[in-house]
Formats: structure tokens, C-alpha cells, sequence
């Protein structure tokens, strides 16, 4: 491991003898300077990994020597050491971005503790978190071998995805692929366990069944309406867990976290199906049911949720809630722009709801364009974009403004996504849907241990085209490819962001109820 390299500049340096052997004797490189002038030189000629800058020099002072070492090394952290803590100079170094400043007479623990904050802290978090994650591997594999509730999954996927932002801030490659590997055999249990149990949990009451999709407006949303609290409700299509913890981190500046759930999205895992599900608080056969003209067998996802406002409404008007409903749908960027001007109208209504896409946009982008699918290269680099992207959106300053005006806000999604790399065969015939991640059809053709398939469609309240109509849903990250052309859809959709199907990441997905901070 390269040694670690401190340049140490004071007029009085052979003074500090004792301090810079010890500092050798800890395997750190130092390098001495008397003036700020000859610092400046050597900094000019060779990399530092921290500089330690005497305040009170003659000639060049430590500010004017601090200045200049800015404009040739920027990035490397200064420490400013001073004999008195007078206030209008430690400004002027703390404005000039010093990392920290000691007071003289400095001691080695003071000098060590100096490096290990501002040099080492990042092989020291990796270190630190890399053997925690290791001390609970184990346990983590063990519960996988047990028949697991659906709380169980719950807390064991937040488990996952604490460990996977927690190594994603170290440089340890090789523990992640020790967590992706065991976020494989989480999912490959998960799937058994949804084969075993998701056509059990209808009919059941809330308790004796997981939170779905149909439930998050009549026990997340409405209970907030009946305190006389107004609700800025905001779906963000396509949301996974890991995403909301990123974005939680800003939207927390001004919202408290009053409630931290996690749902179990119905399958299809797909916004056609679970959104209008949790708009209309039906299952997709009632919905086809009870309002045919409000549910389009059409493939095309995008005229499938051209009723969202009014199955809402039909919902309300079915639990007999009365209060002034606003609703909106932001899918590009032009309309985002126009978030401002809707503040008046979520302020004169009781409940309003917005939809946003942005995130979902991502996902599909990166399957199409070669220079997004860079940029979002993998889980860290996808969480990393949708976080630059909220940071840098209207919908920020729409949250910012809700807050000053005391709007509760809940924050959901319809379903998750996961990066798949496992094609699998599977034969349709025309009429067979296009999603990679989930088939319906009457004539499917594929090997029954890859998939989850229900020959039924009734008893998953799923809508059926004709009398032989059946679904499957597929695992892990696997997807279907057809036989024909097999090895160029194989390889164009292999490692894209995909939904629909039966994994922890699209189907245990976040509603969060936040108040304003006050």
C-alpha cells in the first residue's frame, strides 16, 4: 500500500523534530518546509496527500502561502496550525476551505487524530463496515433457510439494502459482490416464498395478509384526510427502496419521517396493473368488472392508465369520502417546469395527488441510449442518477414550498425495477404481451421450474383475455426472450432495468408518511 504523503510548513520546523520522526515511525512519508515560498515550490513538483501550514510565518503568511497552495493543489486538504484562536483569522483560513486547524502547542494524538479524519476516514468507514457486514452475512443466510412471513421479508429486505448504501460509500470490491450474491439467493428464496403464499393473501383482512397495492389509499392516506390534515400525495413511478433511502437524505431537510412502510406491490409488477390497482383499491378483474369502460386490454402501458383520476374518484366515492380532489401527471420535462403554478391548487384542496414518470424515464432510457446505460451502469450509478436528478428538479422546490405551506406529504410508488441478466426461452403466439418480465396468453410454452405461473387467472384477480389465457411471471433476474432472434434480444436487453416480474426489488416497494418541519 502506497504510504501516505504530509508536507509540513513552518518557519520554526526543526523545532518540530520529535513530531515528524514519530510520524515516520507510523510508516507516514513527510517532507519539511521552512517559508511559503519554498512550499509552494514543492507542492508545484510532487503530490500531498494533506498539508499541515504553520499560520504565523514571516514573508509569505500562512494565509497568502494557504491561497496560493489552493490554486495549484485544490483538492488537497490543508490544516492550519496557529498560536491563538483569534476569530477574524480563523475565518479568513476556514473561508479559504481549510480542513481543520490545530492550536500550538500540538501532540502527536492531536496530529494522528488530525490524519485519520481527514485522510483515512474513508479506508477506515471501509474497513469498519466491511467487517460488520461480514459479522451479519452469516446470520443473513441462515434466516433465508427459514420459512420467512412477509413482515420477515420486509425487515430482512431493508437489512439488504442498508448493506448495499452502506458498502456502496467503501472501495471494497470484492464485498459487493459478496452482498449481489446473496441478494441473488434472497431473491431465488423470495420467489418461492410469493409462489407459496400470494394467491393465499386474498380474501384475508389487513393483518392476516401483507399491505398491497389496493391498500395504500384507504389505510395510508385517508386516515391522514380524517385528522383535517391536507395531503400532497406523490407517486413516483417505478420507485425502489434503495432510491427512496437516497432521496430520503434531502427530503428530510424539511419533512420529518412520521411513518416508514414497506408494501407488497400486486403482480404484474407493472404500472398498468398495480397503479390502477392502488387508484381504484380493486384488483385488476374487479376493475374490469365494476368499471369496464375504465380498464383497456390494449398492451400499450401508456393507455392503460389513462383513468387513474377517476378510478380515485370511484374509490372515494365507494368509502363515501367527500373531500375536493386535485390530480395531476407530470411525464416530461416541459411539465415538470410548471410545478410552481400548481402550489395555489394543492393549497385549495383537500387531498391532491401527482404522479411523476421522471424516474421510469430513466429506467427506459437506459435500455434505448447507449450513453444513459453508461451513466447508469450499475445499482450504485442508477441510485446516483436519479439522486442528481432530484436534486436538480422542479419537484424539490414544489416539496419545499408544500412545507412552508403545512402540506402533509405521502410518498409511494406502483413498483420497483431490477437489473436483469438471465434470458430465458419462452414461446407466444401473436397475441402474446411484449413485457419482458411477465407473459399472458393462451398458448405459452416454457419450463415450469423457471416460472411462477398461474393457469387461473380468477384466482389472482388478474383480467382474462379468453378462456385459455394464463400468466407467468419470471424470477430473479431472469427474462423472457423469444427462440427466434434469441441471442440478439439476449444480449440488447441483458443488464437493463426491467419490471413485472416476481423479485424484492419490485415488489416490496415504500409509502412514507412525512410531516413538515415546524
Amino acid at each position: 500500500m502506497r504510504k501516505i504523503r504530509i508536507l509540513w510548513v513552518d518557519d520554526e520546523i526543526d523545532l518540530l523534530r520529535p513530531h515528524i520522526i514519530f510520524l515516520r515511525e507510523k510508516d507516514y512519508e513527510v517532507e519539511t518546509a521552512n517559508n511559503g515560498a519554498d512550499a509552494l515550490e514543492i507542492v508545484s513538483k510532487t503530490h500531498f496527500d494533506i498539508i499541515f501550514l504553520d499560520e504565523n510565518m514571516p514573508g509569505l503568511s500562512g494565509l497568502e502561502t494557504l491561497n496560493r497552495i489552493k490554486n495549484i493543489a485544490p483538492n488537497v486538504p490543508v490544516v492550519m496550525i496557529t498560536k491563538s484562536e483569534e476569530e477574524n483569522i480563523m475565518d479568513e483560513a476556514i473561508g479559504s476551505k481549510i480542513a481543520d486547524y490545530l492550536i500550538k502547542p500540538v501532540n502527536p494524538k492531536q496530529i494522528l487524530l488530525t490524519l485519520k479524519k481527514n485522510i483515512e476516514t474513508k479506508r477506515l468507514v471501509t474497513r469498519q463496515t466491511t467487517s460488520a457486514y461480514q459479522s451479519e452475512f452469516t446470520q443473513i443466510g441462515m434466516k433465508l433457510n427459514d420459512r420467512l412471513s412477509a413482515g420477515e421479508w420486509t425487515e430482512l429486505y431493508r437489512k439488504l439494502v442498508y448493506w448495499e448504501l452502506e458498502l456502496g460509500t467503501s472501495d471494497d470490491a470484492a464485498m459487493d459482490e459478496i452482498l449481489v450474491m446473496q441478494k441473488n439467493e434472497a431473491n431465488i428464496a423470495f420467489f418461492r416464498f410469493i409462489k407459496d403464499n400470494y394467491l393465499k393473501w386474498f380474501g384475508k383482512p389487513l393483518g392476516e395478509r401483507p399491505m398491497l397495492s389496493t391498500d395504500i389509499f384507504r389505510h395510508k392516506v385517508f386516515p391522514i384526510l380524517e385528522m383535517n390534515r391536507k395531503v400532497f400525495v406523490l407517486v413516483i413511478d417505478n420507485l425502489r427502496y434503495d432510491q427512496w433511502r437516497m432521496l430520503s437524505r434531502v427530503v428530510n431537510d424539511y419533512y420529518i419521517t412520521e411513518d416508514e412502510s414497506l408494501y407488497f406491490s400486486i403482480i404484474p409488477t407493472a404500472t398498468m396493473y398495480a397503479r390502477n390497482s392502488m387508484f381504484a383499491g380493486l384488483m385488476p378483474s374487479e376493475i374490469e368488472k365494476l368499471y369496464p369502460m375504465l380498464w383497456d386490454d390494449d398492451d400499450n402501458e401508456g393507455n392503460k392508465n389513462q383513468h387513474e383520476e377517476e378510478l380515485l374518484r370511484k374509490q372515494m366515492l365507494r368509502l363515501g369520502r367527500k373531500e375536493k380532489l386535485y390530480f395531476d401527471k407530470v411525464s416530461n420535462l416541459k411539465s415538470g417546469k410548471k410545478l410552481a403554478d400548481t402550489i395555489q391548487a394543492i393549497s385549495d384542496n383537500d387531498l391532491s395527488v401527482m404522479v411523476f414518470n421522471f424516474v421510469d424515464m430513466i429506467s427506459h432510457a437506459r435500455t434505448e441510449m447507449e450513453m444513459i446505460r453508461e451513466l447508469a451502469s450499475d445499482e450504485k450509478a442508477y441510485r446516483s442518477l436519479t439522486m442528481s436528478w432530484f436534486n436538480h428538479s422542479s419537484l424539490l422546490d414544489l416539496l419545499k414550498s408544500l412545507a412552508e405551506n403545512d402540506i402533509h406529504l405521502v410518498i409511494t410508488t406502483d413498483h420497483g425495477t431490477i437489473r436483469v441478466n438471465n434470458p430465458v426461452k419462452v414461446i407466444g403466439d401473436r397475441e402474446t404481451n411484449t413485457n419482458l418480465r411477465y407473459k399472458l396468453g393462451k398458448n405459452l410454452n416454457y419450463k415450469a421450474k423457471q416460472v411462477f405461473e398461474v393457469p387461473n387467472p380468477k384466482g389472482a384477480f388478474l383480467p382474462s383475455r379468453n378462456v385459455s389465457t394464463s400468466y407467468i411471471f419470471a424470477q430473479g433476474s431472469d427474462f423472457f426472450v423469444y427462440p427466434n432472434n434469441f441471442n440478439y434480444y439476449a444480449n440488447y436487453y441483458n443488464n437493463t432495468f426491467q419490471h413485472g416480474g416476481i423479485s424484492m426489488e419490485e415488489m416490496i416497494v415504500p409509502v412514507i408518511t412525512l410531516v413538515p418541519k415546524k
